[in-house]
């Protein structure tokens, strides 16, 4: 029987109880028997009510993340198997599976843990203690699930190196689990190929949550002159150019990104449509403007500008200008695609909005409710259209 128990302050739990799985630090009545940070943990209500099985962390502002609402669950490699081949069975159904995430987090009942793949490399990145001790367990789970498929991982990489992991106080760590291998793994997606870094790339090496959002611009570039702002390695822009644009220009301030996303148009081909320029984008808009240029389609992915709630005013700010800005340069009746806040005011620039579609992350990043974490991305097509 595991005495180690978490108990609840009375009226507390308030985002377990309506289906998250953290509990906070402030929630916490007292911590029965005793344990190492890390280990596994009943919760209980005030009242002793089994609210279920998480590991634990002090060091964290949250405290103990849940595993199985099932108080009686083993955390054992059956648990985990199980959990794994739920996410692999899930994503078959949902998306293409040559390269996709398997595990993201909370919303496949792994709390802090992400296992990307590409193509027959795993890339694993972990940022929670307890999930840390089981994660050697989890990737063997998952290599098995796999090889019953008949899909043969042939490495695995972890980019356990962001900072939140301070926050639970572990070290930042990066590197081969199991035997070294070549680090720049080749990828097709939507019919684009790529070489992703798994080692120096950004995140895991490769935004997959934007798979089916990149599809969906391509109807609109056939015969398209095309601007990617933030483009990283070009997925947008190479999209853009695989649909018939006659012109992508690409535009990223990493001249490591630009290199690569250079490297991938000449993969595919496509080194005489798709360009790529090294430049700020918030200096390139305005000289584009003031130059005359217009576009058939004006692709902004920006990077987060913000990741705590006292730099929120400077980030829609920002999201505001190159919205702004990004509008400014689409011809009439062209498109405008954006991945960032979506209140900007377009009266600013005399043109009117007609939302095409909504989209947010593709499924194999799923939305968990009650887990809002979960729900990050969002991503609107506009027809920008002249005020007649």
């Amino acid at each position: 029987m595991n005495t180690k128990t978490v108990i609840l302050k009375k009226g507390e739990g308030r985002t377990l109880k309506s289906g998250g799985l953290w509990v906070y630090d402030n929630e916490i009545a007292k911590i029965d028997g005793d344990f190492e940070n890390g280990d596994i943990v009943n919760v209980a209500d005030f009242d002793g009510y089994p609210m279920g099985k998480g590991f634990i962390n002090t060091n964290s502002k949250i405290t103990v993340r849940i595993l199985s609402k099932n108080a009686d669950a083993d955390i054992d490699s059956d648990f985990l198997k199980k959990r794994v081949k739920d996410a692999w069975e899930y994503r078959k159904k949902t998306v293409d599976t040559s390269s996709c995430r398997i595990i993201f987090g909370e919303a496949d009942f792994l709390p802090g843990l992400v296992i990307d793949k590409f193509s027959d490399v795993l890339v694993v990145e972990s940022l929670a203690l307890g999930i840390d001790k089981l994660k050697l367990q989890i990737i063997d789970a998952l290599k098995e699930v796999l090889k019953d498929d008949g899909i043969i991982i042939r490495g695995v990489y972890e980019r356990s190196d962001a900072k939140v992991r301070l926050n639970e106080g572990m070290e930042r760590v990066k590197g081969f689990i199991g035997d070294e291998f070549d680090t720049n793994v080749e990828i097709v997606e939507n019919g684009v190929k790529y070489i992703v870094d798994v080692k120096n790339g950004q995140k895991t090496g490769f935004f997959l949550d934007q798979k089916y959002n990149r599809l969906a611009i391509q109807r609109l570039c056939k015969g398209a002159k095309v601007l990617d702002c933030f483009t990283h390695t070009g997925s947008f822009a190479l999209n853009a150019g695989y649909a018939g644009a006659t012109d992508v220009t690409g535009v990223d301030a990493s001249a490591l990104a630009v290199s690569q996303a250079e490297e991938n148009a000449r993969l595919n081909n496509l080194e005489n449509v798709v360009h790529f320029k090294c430049e700020d984008v918030f200096e390139l808009l305005p000289a584009l403007e003031k130059s005359g240029e217009k576009y058939d389609v004006v692709i902004l992915d920006p990077p987060a500008f913000t990741k705590s709630r006292n730099s929120i005013k400077n980030a829609i700010k920002g999201y505001r200008e190159i919205n702004l800005r990004g509008m400014k340069l689409v011809k009439d009746g062209g498109f405008l695609a954006t991945c960032s806040c979506s209140h900007f005011m377009s009266y600013d620039v005399h043109k009117r909005l007609r939302q095409v579609e909504y989209r947010t992350q593709a499924p194999d990043h799923p939305i968990l409710w009650a887990a809002d974490e979960s729900y990050y991305l969002k991503f609107y097509i506009f027809q920008v259209v002249d005020e007649k």
